[in-house]
């Protein structure tokens, strides 16, 4: 069970030829409706199959993509969208700037773990090379910053030596396969043991694409250490050209920042939390007026001789509490309350107050239903109160409309 991608780690392309070629559905991994297309097995690939923690090969057969290699048995297969025919000369195409990334973190995860075991006794018990991240979990409950200083420090060290990555095959039954760091073979593996030695460091049995010298991971970064679960500890880290990206961005963000806060890199941290404290103060201060203002538009309301059966208002700027006020301040149960606040075009809050009763019976007329509707929302009510969140602030005449004939229609009830 040892494929071209695994002799040569190195190769771009690769001639073979199509031994199976059968329907099936793909998964896709983010979700959503299953991709119809055809899995083909191949005599031989240089497309690794997702394994030993390492994520699959992307690529090309022929001219057609491949979207998923998986390993089944002995056999790599490969997902495609096309037919291709049984006994038909292909070309493989690899994807090289996938394929030497993960060759880059996984080569750097082997010489992580062989050193954080060797200077501090932590055992890998798990590994993930994500996305945007690696992540090593560590059986140690904490590890401390100068530990991971002088991680760092040595693994790098290490890479500027310029030490060999060699590959090796081993009977399954070599007395030697015993001596070599593993997490044990998968239950159907048949075929040779291979095994992946960093010399004099480290040797680790492993079915991964790898560099063949520790200078090809460039620099190695440990960025951060979480806790994990069952007392053990999560080592986060950047290795080669995802370390250079990480710089490449970090450094766009710096330059933008130096930008907007008009002083040098050094000052961003001390200049943000100044305006921090400044907005924390404004928040605070222009919550006092939100209130200040509901208070007086309530007293307004209930100053005027004549007062309306509905109250309705909307205002750009405020929130639930600022409605609420105004309907603690007005208090009568005979005024139904219409209230909304955000902006024209985009989302909102709305709340209906009044007696229980009326808002009760709004309920069994399903009007808050429509009003909900219209609104393009959803709400909760009790006690007299029907507040929610609302998409369609621009229908508010709708709703308006629809409470007064409301209030029409229980005058000539009454």
């Amino acid at each position: 069970m040892v494929f071209q991608c695994q002799r040569d780690s190195w190769a771009r392309q690769f001639s073979t030829r199509v031994v199976s070629c059968r329907e099936a559905e793909l998964r896709p991994e983010g979700g959503g409706e299953p991709i119809r297309g055809f899995q083909v097995v191949l005599e031989d690939t240089i497309l690794f199959p997702e394994g030993g923690g390492q994520p699959d090969d992307r690529g090309l057969i022929g001219a057609v993509p491949v979207l998923r290699v998986t390993r089944r048995g002995a056999q790599a297969v490969h997902f495609v969208e096309s037919a291709l025919e049984p006994g038909s000369a292909v070309l493989l195409s690899l994807d090289w700037e996938r394929r030497f990334d993960h060759m880059q973190q996984h080569s750097g995860q082997h010489l992580i773990t062989a050193m954080a075991e060797r200077m501090f006794g932590f055992k890998t018990t798990s590994w993930e090379l994500g996305r945007q991240q690696c992540v090593i979990e560590l059986n140690t409950p904490s590890m401390t910053a100068a530990q991971m200083e002088a991680l760092e420090q040595s693994v790098n060290e290490k890479i500027r030596e310029r030490i060999p990555v060699t590959v090796r095959e081993l009977a399954a039954d070599d007395p030697e396969v015993e001596t070599v760091r593993s997490r044990g073979l998968p239950g159907d593996y048949t075929g040779p043991v291979r095994v992946v030695d960093i010399e004099g460091i480290d040797s680790n049995m492993c079915c991964g694409t790898h560099v063949s010298n520790l200078s090809d991971l460039q620099a190695i970064k440990l960025l951060c250490t979480e806790k994990g679960k069952k007392n053990k500890t999560n080592l986060v880290f950047l290795a080669g050209n995802r370390l250079l990206k990480s710089v490449e961005q970090s450094h766009r963000t710096e330059k933008a920042l130096t930008s907007l806060l008009k002083n040098g890199p050094g000052e961003h941290v001390e200049a943000v939390k100044r305006l921090q404290s400044s907005v924390k103060l404004l928040q605070k201060n222009n919550l006092n007026l939100l209130r200040d203002i509901a208070v007086l538009i309530a007293r307004d309301f209930k100053s005027k001789p004549v007062q309306s059966p509905l109250f309705v208002l909307h205002r750009k700027e405020g929130d639930s509490e600022f409605m609420n006020i105004i309907a603690n301040e007005i208090g009568k149960e005979e005024t139904l309350l219409f209230l909304t606040v955000g902006d024209e075009k985009e989302a909102g809050l709305f709340l209906l107050a009044g007696s229980a009763e009326a808002v009760e019976n709004l309920g069994q007329a399903t009007f808050l239903c429509k009003v909900a509707e219209l609104l393009e929302g959803k709400g909760a009510g009790k006690r007299g109160r029907y507040q929610g969140k609302a998409t369609k602030m621009s229908r508010r005449g709708e709703v308006q409309a629809l409470l007064e004939e409301f209030i029409s229609q229980q005058r000539d009830e009454a």
